[in-house]
């Protein structure tokens, strides 16, 4: 493990690393600020930047930086506008943007600033504990549990639906494995539901689906739904001080939070949304009755504690993505497809055949941790100026690099007709409210549980491998529970509510 961390350490410090997390966590700062654009929109279009880089360890870093970035800076349009720049920062707005009304925005972001360090910082050395734990339990997988854990990824993909969208969820993960079969199979080198078009033999390009499932929707939900901003600033920005005995009231509510966020971050379709909300529900229910009455009001722990919990879980989930190569949110799937295009097999090996991917990551994401704090603080007042920019502005520039992304991508005019095609039928989802994220991790997974299964079946002459091996079955069970938890749930809820009802 040491020399694996002089090794990272080593190739995160080098000019090209420390530049890509300078720049990263840049981009990812000012693109989370902006209401809406959240960091799969960013990444997805940024794609085909850090595959031309053709360094597996830079491409991560950059994309990595973008992705924390992203989280880190999306709390500024919630505390100064009430309009959260991603879903992981809504409950920072909760008692973010009240401070800012009372005219403690500058204290309200300084809250931020330093939760999120707390919390992204904790979490890298929590990863960098228990990844290699995992990593030696995961060399114990062999193709039928890798099969088996694809399942389970599958099946946690609930976790990705809002409130009675499960449904919606399970169908858009059964849509993205359909589309995954198209191209050559794992079992025979022969095209499959190709429709005689030659571009399709290989598949659907990744890089291509992943923007029109976020970026390409993102430019025509500006058009087809435009959303105003309050002008109001929240007033004005002067003091970024906090006291010491603020400091020591928000100090267990950081250590909780980025323990409690990190593992929520490493379960398999969680991440910072979930963390964040379950986060603030936490310390609010533990919080004193004359402190739970001041949450919503501009509470000092209401504000730390998602901004904690969102960043910790950004990094822990990286855990599944790393070592098991399962995303363990929607942005991480987006990353898992790029390491793929990087000819980087994340999981068990990674750290053994690639120490230097691996650990430079984790390693970066200090670097990157501290140079969001250093650059935020000081600049937070002349940043926040961008959120007055008419977000109508961005349409052409999101347009350009999503199409011209696409097309570097493959190479091929057929990408854009793809993307547009697959673009206006994503628009047409959202509106309709189907979440978009289990669609692409079906994609994503479905290769690999079909690549798993075709070789397992191989290796036993038919699906014995099930029950002759204990690990496979006991992943399989999990991922029927996961699967039956949601309606046992509702079912009991409901029954709950019917005894109520008639007076029990």
């Amino acid at each position: 493990m040491l020399e694996g961390l002089l090794i990272g350490l080593q190739t995160a410090l080098s000019l090209q690393n420390l530049l890509m997390v300078i720049g990263g966590c840049l981009i990812g700062t000012f693109i989370g600020m902006l209401p809406g654009l959240g960091p799969m929109s960013i990444i997805a279009i940024m794609i085909p930047v850090a595959i031309s880089m053709g360094d597996p360890s830079a491409a991560l870093i950059l994309l990595a930086g973008v992705y924390y970035g992203a989280i880190f800076g999306g709390s500024t349009s919630s505390i100064l506008l009430n309009a959260p720049g991603v879903a992981g920062t809504v409950a920072s707005s909760f008692d973010g943007y009240p401070m800012a009304k009372q005219g403690k925005a500058g204290k309200a972001l300084t809250v931020a600033a330093i939760a999120s360090f707390a919390g992204g910082t904790i979490g890298a050395l929590l990863l960098m504990i228990f990844a290699p734990a995992l990593s030696s339990v995961a060399l114990l997988f062999h193709s039928a549990e890798y099969f088996a854990l694809m399942v389970v990824g599958l099946s946690a993909i609930a976790a990705f639906a809002g409130t009675g969208q499960v449904a919606k969820a399970m169908m858009m993960t059964l849509l993205g494995l359909m589309m995954a079969t198209v191209g050559e199979g794992a079992l025979f080198n022969l095209p499959r539901f190709t429709m005689g078009i030659m571009d399709l033999q290989s598949g659907f390009g990744f890089i291509t689906l992943a923007m029109a499932m976020f970026a390409l929707p993102e430019a025509l939900f500006l058009v087809l739904k435009p959303r105003t901003m309050s002008k109001d600033n929240g007033g004005e920005i002067k003091d970024l001080r906090i006291t010491k005995t603020e400091a020591k009231s928000i100090a267990p509510v950081i250590g909780r939070q980025s323990v409690q966020g990190f593992f929520i971050g490493v379960l398999p379709g969680a991440g910072a949304t979930i963390a964040s909300f379950l986060g603030y529900a936490v310390e609010r229910n533990i919080a004193p009755k004359e402190e739970q009455e001041q949450f919503g009001k501009g509470a000092i722990k209401g504000l730390a504690a998602p901004e904690t919990a969102n960043n910790a879980a950004c990094t822990g989930s990286f855990v599944p993505l790393l070592t098991l190569g399962i995303p363990g949110s929607g942005t991480t799937a987006i990353l898992l497809g790029a390491l793929i295009a990087l000819n980087v097999t994340p999981g068990p090996r990674l750290m053994i055949d690639e120490p230097q991917v691996f650990w430079a990551v984790i390693m970066s994401m200090f670097i990157g941790n501290l140079v969001l704090l250093v650059l935020n603080l000081p600049l937070i007042p002349y940043i926040a100026k961008v959120l007055s920019v008419p977000r109508n502005y961005l349409i052409p520039f999101i347009l350009f690099f999503t199409l011209m992304g696409a097309y570097i991508g493959q190479n091929n005019a057929t990408e854009l007709l793809l993307l547009v095609g697959f673009g206006i039928c994503a628009t047409a989802l959202r509106f309709a409210d189907y979440p978009l994220a289990p669609l692409l991790i079906g994609f994503i997974l479905g290769g690999m549980l079909e690549d798993n299964f075709a070789r397992s079946m191989q290796l036993y002459d038919g699906i014995g491998f099930i029950w002759e091996r204990p690990m496979t079955l006991g992943l399989l069970v999990i991922a029927v529970i996961l699967v039956g938890l949601p309606s046992y749930r509702a079912r009991r809820a409901r029954l709950r509510a019917e005894g109520v009802a008639d007076g029990d």
